[in-house]
């Protein structure tokens, strides 16, 4: 029986495990790890039910981005289950209504079969820092993972994110251990809004990792990995 700590990590809209593929690597000693596959539902309550179907009785958990909101359903759906939170560029609160019509518009292009690689360059921009848009190696991960994840689970995912629970005024609720990391500039989730939905938080701790957008499992690796190993051993 290992004795190492299960380790669940949900990945971000678009992103498949290759978003995780650095804290895998560097974590691995630490944690029996995990990725949820966040594709296959058009709700956040339905891919938490598919996680803790599977999910061992009690372990940690971490999520980017749509992988937050996922972490939270999951937490309150099961708080004896989650032994440590992990909040990575999310928030708790649901889209407002033009966030929603944004995501509608990023439907509308696809099913009118826009290129599907296409929706990923407009997205570029609020992904990642602006010094990593050259940067050919991130870049081209990052188109694979949305051409993995495909047309038809992209919308399966933007309709899971339009319709999720607002859990904001819950947040005093979260008893574990959390750490929230947040790019310094990440574009689509400002780091003041992280800050301020780890203050609600019993027992969190805020990390902001500078030069850094709303990927920073895979922007910054080695910072993340050093936040989260120093997590898993609270």
């Amino acid at each position: 029986m290992s004795e190492k700590n299960p380790l669940i990590l949900v990945p971000g809209l678009l992103c498949t495990e290759d978003l995780w593929r650095d804290q895998i690597q560097a974590l691995s000693d630490l944690a029996d790890i995990t990725v949820a596959d966040h594709s296959l539902d058009d709700t956040i309550s339905a891919i938490a039910d598919r996680v803790l179907e599977t999910a061992p009785p009690v372990f940690d958990l971490a999520g980017l981005s749509m992988g937050g909101y996922v972490a939270l359903e999951i937490l309150f759906r099961a708080p004896e289950r989650v032994s440590r939170l992990a909040l990575m560029d999310t928030r708790a609160d649901a889209d407002s209504p033009a966030d929603k019509k944004k995501r509608q518009d990023f439907i509308n292009l696809v099913q009118r079969g826009k290129a599907f690689k296409g929706v990923t360059e407009s997205l570029l921009p609020i992904l990642i820092h602006p010094s990593r848009f050259e940067d050919k190696a991130l870049v081209n991960r990052i188109y694979d993972m949305a051409q993995d994840i495909g047309r038809d689970a992209f919308i399966r995912q933007e309709m899971a994110i339009m319709t999720r629970t607002d859990y904001w005024d819950r947040l005093p609720e979260i008893q574990c251990p959390t750490l929230v990391v947040s790019g310094a500039e990440d574009a689509l989730i400002p780091a003041a809004h992280q800050k301020k939905m780890a203050d609600a938080i019993p027992d969190a701790e805020f990390h902001s990792i500078a030069d850094c957008g709303h990927l920073p499992t895979m922007e910054k690796p080695f910072e993340t990995n050093r936040l989260m190993r120093e997590w898993l051993d609270w």
